[in-house]
């Protein structure tokens, strides 16, 4: 991964006309995604992320601003020359969006007709990329035989006939079972370290983020909140918007109580075992649970808890000390969760 930007956005706005007068969708975003990186782009239902994705490869002309792809100044260039350039950035949509009445090969190859390519290239394109989602065995079939991952599988295939540089996924998981989920953002991981191809990840969950991402920009009302390494937003958030999306709202906790709370952040430095459950029974002392999101990835353990400390300051201040010593990311926390 390289420090040099492959996309640099600067001071972007959308405007779009609305019943009550004008609509800013987005507001002066600055954003520079790596070359060779996953980078995620998260927010709300509603906060402008699907819009900037469509700005970055101007399928969505910018009202302000503009956005450098590879050193290229999109708003300068023609409708020629824009195609072109989108032929460097792949897509990858919530609803797989296949062309039905075409068989799996005919999909991926579709690009590479549009693009001129020989009919015999194309095809052993196809085929390659086939075999590199593990969906040669389907080549013929038609996607409605196919389940959601495989006809995702077919959609990111499809994305990459043309070599991009880049590969844009916008809520590329959402109609997906967890499942199914981890497979295709395993995928994802797979081809970035495999064909070093940038992925720009657009999200609302942000276990989606944690999974496979490098750095993440927050956007929140048509701005951005926040950008930073995955570890350092999950761990430290700053923002409200950053702590509704690291702590679910359904679990947040208004008002927590006792004196003391604290915060226990599992980034995949630890093993996945019973530490809460450990320490309970050195110091024999009970804690109360107030929040729990963690899971077992390859062994190791990913995730947060919430834990109400004992009243007994000494005896809190030790437990801090011990889980600290797990390599475990811990901050006393108070009012938000």
């Amino acid at each position: 991964m390289s420090d040099n930007p492959i996309i640099r956005i600067e001071n972007l706005g959308k405007i779009f006309p609305g019943p009550d007068g004008e609509f800013y969708a987005l507001e002066d975003i600055n954003l520079d995604i790596r070359r060779g990186e996953i980078f995620g782009i998260i927010g709300m239902s509603g906060a402008g992320k699907s819009t900037l994705v469509r700005c970055i490869n101007f399928l969505e002309r910018p009202t302000e601003g503009t956005v450098y792809f590879d050193g290229q100044d999109l708003s300068v260039l023609t409708k020629k020359e824009l195609y072109k350039v989108r032929q460097s950035m792949g897509m990858i949509f919530q609803q797989f969006n296949l062309l039905m009445q075409r068989t799996v090969l005919s999909n991926v190859c579709f690009p590479l007709e549009i693009a001129g390519i020989d009919k015999k290239k194309a095809v052993e394109r196809a085929k390659e990329l086939l075999a590199l989602v593990d969906l040669t065995d389907k080549t013929y079939a038609y996607p409605s035989q196919l389940s959601g991952g495989q006809r995702q599988r077919v959609a990111i295939a499809r994305a990459l006939a043309t070599n991009p540089k880049v590969l844009l996924c916008d809520e590329a998981t959402s109609a997906l079972d967890p499942a199914t989920t981890r497979g295709v953002l395993m995928l994802l991981k797979d081809i970035n370290k495999r064909l070093g191809i940038t992925i720009v990840v657009i999200t609302h969950e942000m276990r989606v983020i944690e999974e496979i991402c490098n750095r993440v920009a927050i956007i929140d009302k048509s701005r951005i909140a926040e950008v930073g390494s995955v570890e350092e937003i999950f761990t430290r958030p700053r923002t409200a918007a950053a702590k509704r999306l690291v702590f679910p709202e359904e679990h947040s906790i208004e008002i927590l109580p006792g004196r003391r709370c604290c915060r226990i952040v599992f980034d995949g430095s630890s093993s996945f075992e019973p530490i809460i459950a450990g320490m309970v029974l050195d110091f024999r002392q009970v804690v109360n649970i107030l929040f729990a999101d963690t899971k077992n990835i390859d062994g190791k353990a990913f995730g947060q808890i919430v834990i109400q400390l004992p009243d007994n300051e000494l005896i809190a201040d030790r437990m801090i000390e011990y889980l600290r010593g797990k390599n475990l990311t811990v901050e006393e926390v108070d009012g938000y969760v």
